[in-house]
């Protein structure tokens, strides 16, 4: 897929991960359609990228019926969808046994729901839109790009609900590319190691500094604009499916 065809849902897209992926996007002829719940960001986003090339939906990627609307109304506003990266989640950090107790279930259904459910209920419902796209070379009809995490593999204490919602992730990409290869639509999935984004940003800066030792090359934190850069890559390379991609210096997190 050319990056000046792509027609591409975003969630969370109006910061971190999803917003850098949105710039590229736009920067390279794409347009783009931002899934988020935070308006005041969503009209920032779209202030900067311009109201040609992008459009603010407010969506709960765990409601079935909005995301259905909202993914018809951007497939109007793009004229056609043919990309979605689902960049959309919350940490939902707590341990099982914590000093008041065990971690209330609601907290644990919250994080799955988000992270894994959502993810699921935005890809199911795009790939419903892009089965009926004219298909391209080999084919192709459209691509679904998650985003999951290293902890998914070797989870930090006080992550269980994050690593398992994010290992769902990385466990449905496999059969979802399988079933999905007959419409030509391709599935893969980024695992990022430890990004700049909103929520290292609040981070005491000796904090920081420890996470960016721990990751043996380069020694720093991801920049948001190299996942946009693989996110990129993924959709211009046809023969990448039914993968989870680590990116992330060679890290692997410690126990705590």
């Amino acid at each position: 897929m050319q990056l000046d065809n792509v027609r591409a849902v975003v969630t969370g897209g109006v910061s971190g991960l999803g917003l850098a992926v949105a710039r590229h996007l736009a920067a390279h002829g794409g347009k783009v359609a931002l899934l988020d719940v935070n308006d005041d960001k969503g009209a920032a986003a779209v202030a900067e990228l311009g109201q040609d090339k992008a459009r603010y939906f407010r969506t709960d990627v765990t409601s079935e019926d909005g995301v259905t609307a909202s993914l018809a109304a951007a497939r109007e506003f793009l004229g056609g969808l043919n990309t979605v990266v689902n960049c959309a989640g919350i940490l939902g950090a707590g341990r099982v046994l914590g000093k008041e107790g065990p971690m209330p279930l609601s907290q644990f259904q919250t994080t799955v729901m988000v992270n894994l459910v959502g993810s699921f209920n935005v890809a199911k419902a795009a790939a419903a839109l892009m089965q009926h796209n004219a298909p391209g070379e080999d084919g192709e009809r459209g691509v679904i790009v998650n985003t999951a995490s290293v902890a998914a593999y070797e989870g930090q204490i006080g992550q269980a609900a994050y690593s398992a919602s994010k290992g769902g992730v990385v466990g449905m990409t496999l059969p979802m590319a399988r079933e999905l290869a007959r419409f030509g639509i391709r599935v893969m999935t980024v695992a990022p190691g430890v990004f700049w984004t909103p929520m290292v940003d609040g981070m005491p800066e000796s904090v920081q500094q420890s996470l960016a030792a721990s990751i043996p090359f380069p020694s720093r934190l991801g920049r948001p604009e190299e996942f946009a850069d693989l996110v990129a890559y993924i959709l211009q390379n046809r023969y990448l499916n039914g993968e989870t991609i680590r990116l992330d210096g060679a890290t692997r997190l410690a126990p705590k």
